[in-house]
């Protein structure tokens, strides 16, 4: 089943920019990790928070994605550009109208 993760995530001022760039940077090891879509992005009415929104091919691979050496290391550096903030939610995707399931 389909796992969804939609989250926000607060920058320390006047460092959104940067979090987006670190967060935008290319990486193909999310896709061999079970990750179908990676999207991130703003609202300027909301200036220093970054969303991203994450559809994996299950719970259990967004887990365990977490556990690579290079997520962690990613994180890691994202550290240092954000408040400490954080929102969002996680749900396991039922359908879409878009697509026969």
């Amino acid at each position: 089943m389909t796992f969804a993760n939609v989250g926000t995530l607060e920058a320390a001022p006047g460092r959104r920019d940067q979090l987006v760039a670190h967060l935008t940077r290319r990486n193909h090891l999310l896709a061999e990790a079970g990750c179908l879509l990676y999207e991130v992005g703003i609202d300027d009415r909301d200036p220093d928070t970054v969303v991203v929104m994450e559809l994996w091919t299950s719970s259990a691979a967004h887990r365990a994605s977490l556990d690579l050496p290079e997520v962690q290391a990613s994180v890691a550096a994202a550290r240092p550009l954000l408040s400490g903030t954080f929102g969002g939610l996680r749900f396991d995707v039922l359908g879409s109208p878009l697509r026969d399931d």
